[in-house]
């Protein structure tokens, strides 16, 4: 029984403790406008792990801390609600699609998008997203200055429609779609919360955005039904789809769920892509070590792999850090359908609760030093992630983003190009560079310069060969055994909360791992031979949602 399961049990009766101030059916409303995470923060601080406020007549619950966020992330569909929190989605990704549809449909449609994001399509978006960065550099010279956070959308937004939606989108409607994506963006505002369909001029430019590309897509759709050999992308997965009742997908709900999949791969990675280059500047002997790493693993060659990608320990911490500091979502959000007992509390029916990683992630209890830039807290000795209820920068549990894994091989990918290619240094005070929290999705304030000179070849040679810091760190996954159970019996046992179906470990040790038709994994054997110890451990390393574990018995 998890902790989060043994007090939900628990008998509550109290309400949760109510944050000061505030006005009549407005609420905290402006506090939180003006700044939304030092308002979570500061209430955090005040009422600790669960707090309730009012936000226009919405009463909502806070939870912070492991134990709270187990019980957010833990919770069944039927307990909390996400299509009641994101209303504000449905004109954006339409009628009837992920959080307007009912849950049994909703979780039919996103089980639709894993095929493009698992072990053999990520084979392939490696490639795809090397190339988009080597182009994109081309015409950089040898010296110059970005601004980093625009750069890091035109990448990865070049790097998504490629990977995803395929090649029409990114080479033949290029600039009119990054038209119709900016417009949907703009459509994701706080007033959408509680307004979704207010005739103000950002919604209505939302409106025919949406219609624009739903006609793009059936086009498409159209277009490709004629060509006798199909693109091996996102798109092309979902035309030949169909649901359990033999229902094929219609172009609004294609275009629903590719828009989904650009919404959930550009978001966080551009924020993320630039304060991970911002950090490293920050933290020159970080910049060395990732280097360092970088150029033993890639050679003077410098060709970056499938296999490469997952072997980058040093600027995968590095990565993991900056998502703790700077995860790209202040508030996940669910609405309560059925009463909810925390401890001695009980959050009724109709509430709202909301769950807030950079909250959590700045916790001391949970993380040494929280405020401290820390890469080393994830290696296998400190292994400060491995609490699944402390580190959600993704979120948690079965709705935890299914597109984390590429987001990282992404953002990895870029970097292992960037600074192979270029030196980087900040064109301002490192003060400057900080956290936009005036936006729903967390960025770099702008303007963010960062210049750029073209990397002496020379210097591979002098910086070839990990550093020590290098050398101690491997992959923190891999503290999941230790060279004192060779003499035990090994078993092999997966957290079906936590697996959403990306296959690595069938892809990795397919004698133990099976996926059934509609994403399901199965174990075909639970006892693991020492002659197949290493291919499971790498099944358990490589898993993105942490939800295989070798146990010893």
């Amino acid at each position: 029984m998890t902790v989060a399961q043994a007090i939900n049990k628990s008998i509550g009766g109290d309400k949760p403790p109510r944050a000061k101030g505030g006005l009549p059916w407005v609420g905290h409303m402006v506090s939180f406008a003006t700044n939304p995470f030092n308002f979570v923060m500061k209430l955090a601080e005040e009422t600790g792990e669960i707090a309730m406020f009012k936000l226009l007549g919405q009463d909502i619950v806070l939870l912070t801390g492991d134990d709270a966020s187990e019980l957010f992330f833990r919770a069944s569909d039927e307990q909390l609600d996400q299509s009641a929190a994101y209303k504000l989605m449905t004109p954006i990704f339409g009628e009837g699609l992920v959080f307007d549809a009912p849950i049994e449909r909703k979780n039919e449609q996103l089980k639709m998008l894993m095929p493009s994001l698992r072990m053999e399509a990520m084979r392939e978006h490696s490639f795809k997203i090397v190339q988009e960065v080597e182009d994109i550099v081309g015409d950089w010279g040898d010296t110059g200055d970005v601004e980093i956070v625009d750069f890091m959308k035109h990448l990865t937004i070049n790097t998504a429609s490629h990977c995803l939606l395929g090649k029409e989108f990114r080479y033949e409607l290029s600039d009119e779609f990054s038209e119709i994506y900016h417009d949907l963006e703009m459509g994701v505002s706080p007033i959408a919360f509680h307004f979704p369909y207010l005739p103000i001029p950002k919604f209505k430019r939302r409106d025919r955005a949406r219609v624009r590309l739903q006609k793009l897509v059936g086009e498409i759709v159209e277009r490709r039904k004629k060509q006798k050999e199909k693109p091996s992308d996102m798109f092309q997965t979902l035309i030949d789809m169909e649901y359990k009742d033999g229902t094929k997908l219609g172009p609004n709900e294609i275009t629903g769920l590719l828009v989904g999949a650009i919404f959930a791969g550009h978001h966080t990675s551009s924020g993320t892509a630039a304060w991970v280059l911002i950090e490293l500047l920050k933290n020159p002997h970080l910049m060395r070590d990732v280097k360092a790493e970088l150029d033993d693993l890639l050679g003077e060659k410098g060709d970056v792999t499938f296999q490469s990608l997952r072997e980058m320990p040093v600027l995968e911490s590095v990565l993991k850090e900056v998502l703790r500091l700077h995860p790209p979502l202040i508030i996940l959000m669910r609405q309560v359908s059925q009463d909810l007992h925390f401890k001695n509390y009980t959050i009724k029916a109709g509430d709202m609760v909301w769950a807030s990683p950079p909250v959590t992630h700045r916790l001391s209890n949970l993380f040494s030093n929280p405020l401290t830039f820390d890469p080393d807290r994830f290696s296998p000795e400190r292994a400060e992630d491995k609490n699944l209820m402390a580190y959600q920068p993704f979120g948690g549990g079965k709705h935890k983003c299914s597109g984390n894994a590429f987001a990282l091989f992404q953002i990895k990918a870029i970097f292992a190009i960037l600074l192979r290619r270029y030196d980087f240094e900040l064109a301002d005070s490192p003060d400057c560079y900080a956290d936009d929290y005036s936006a729903m999705i967390v960025q770099p304030k702008a303007p963010c310069n960062i210049r750029y000179s073209r990397r002496d070849p020379s210097t591979f040679k002098t910086e070839f060969g990990k550093s020590k810091e290098a050398e101690a760190q491997t992959c923190p996954h891999s503290a999941e055994s230790s060279p004192a159970s060779v003499e035990k019996t090994l078993k092999v046992a997966v957290d079906m909360q936590l697996c959403q179906g990306h296959a690595v470990c069938v892809g990795e040790a397919p004698e133990y791992f099976k996926l059934s038709e509609d994403g399901v994994l199965g174990i075909l054997k639970k006892n693991v031979s020492e002659e197949d110890r290493e291919k499971v451990e790498k099944a358990v390393k490589y898993c993105p949602n942490r939800a295989l574990k070798i146990t010893e018995k």
